[in-house]
């Protein structure tokens, strides 16, 4: 899951651009202020590189300065972004596993990539988007519809059933990372992104970016989408609670209508939570999402942790580029 950025600050000398990130298949992906960077590692054991140049659009800027319309924003954003690289890694995979494209000629290999480039990232994006808001969908609806179905009736108190269904939430969402991290593709994805959060950590504390170094370092980042997942959790139990419902469509239809406010609230949140994680009483706001990430990060190998270096640099390159041009 990816780390969200915190907005989009400048390189300078007394100043840390804050960096985000989220695994892929065998890599990891780092979004800097010029570029989205994978990584990714070959059968061959070759680390193969996909950059794409961030184009900044002036009324999406707009929209990221906006609390609350923020957060929404910048999920589909990532989730349109992610997908691209997630797609990458993933035929990257597919072509090791199959030994596809031994005998294609450079020419053939270049016009690929270039209609990978240009239709194919619009059509990738715009999916990722709609599986992160049909996923959110099943997320939201589903639990409500269970706990109607089984404590519909046995008593009115909105507030307690608001609670049921959060449990219900968190009980489905523990269930479900559980499962899919008993499969040997997804727990190594897990350790990518255990390698991910190492490396943000380093780098943030003004470590030098060797894989020794990295390694030293906690797997757990207050700045996670797994957090921001149980922050929507909490969140929505209490928006939902100013909202009277006498049905059973009546209540998914306010889930549904409410999912941006609570995606909003849930963004500011995970901001609030990662700029106080240095005070000694407030800090444990974001141990639940902690807690989570110990299920969707896994220790990662050295290696892991080479390729997660190997783009990191290259973004701080690529950013490092910008600024002296």
């Amino acid at each position: 899951m990816p780390i969200l950025k915190d907005g989009d600050s400048p390189l300078s000398q007394s100043t840390q651009n804050i960096y985000g990130g989220q695994a892929v298949i065998e890599g990891v992906m780092f979004a800097g202020r010029n570029a989205n960077v994978t990584a990714v590692r070959r059968k061959n054991n070759e680390i193969k590189f996909y950059e794409v140049p961030r184009k900044t659009t002036p009324w999406i800027q707009k929209l990221k300065k906006i609390p609350l319309v923020r957060g929404v924003v910048a999920i589909l954003e990532s989730s349109a972004k992610g997908s691209q690289h997630l797609n990458f890694s993933m035929e990257s995979y597919a072509e090791d596993e199959l030994e596809e494209g031994k005998d294609e000629s450079a020419a053939a290999k270049t016009e690929e990539k270039k209609g990978w480039s240009l239709s194919m990232i619009v059509g990738v994006a715009v999916a990722g988007i709609i599986s992160f808001i049909a996923g959110k969908l099943v997320f939201t609806v589903v639990p409500a519809l269970i706990e109607q179905l089984i404590f519909g009736h046995a008593f009115k108190n909105i507030i307690v059933h608001n609670l049921l269904e959060g449990a219900i939430k968190i009980l489905f969402l523990l269930s479900y990372l559980y499962i899919i991290s008993l499969t040997p593709l997804i727990k190594r994805l897990f350790q990518y992104h255990g390698a991910e959060h190492k490396v943000i950590s380093a780098y943030e504390a003004g470590a030098e970016l060797t894989v020794s170094n990295v390694q030293r370092f906690t797997r757990l980042h207050y700045r996670c989408g797994s957090s921001f997942i149980v922050f929507s959790v909490l969140v929505g139990i209490v928006v939902y609670s100013f909202f009277h419902w006498d049905s059973l469509w009546e209540r998914v239809y306010l889930r549904v209508l409410l999912l941006p406010v609570v995606l909003g609230f849930s963004y500011e949140a995970l901001r609030l939570t990662n700029s106080m994680r240095e005070l000694p009483v407030l800090r444990f706001l974001g141990y639940p999402g902690l807690w989570l990430q110990k299920l969707t990060t896994k220790e990662p190998t050295d290696d892991q942790v080479a390729v997660s270096i190997a783009s990191f640099n290259r973004v701080l390159e690529l950013d490092r580029q910008g600024v002296q041009s």
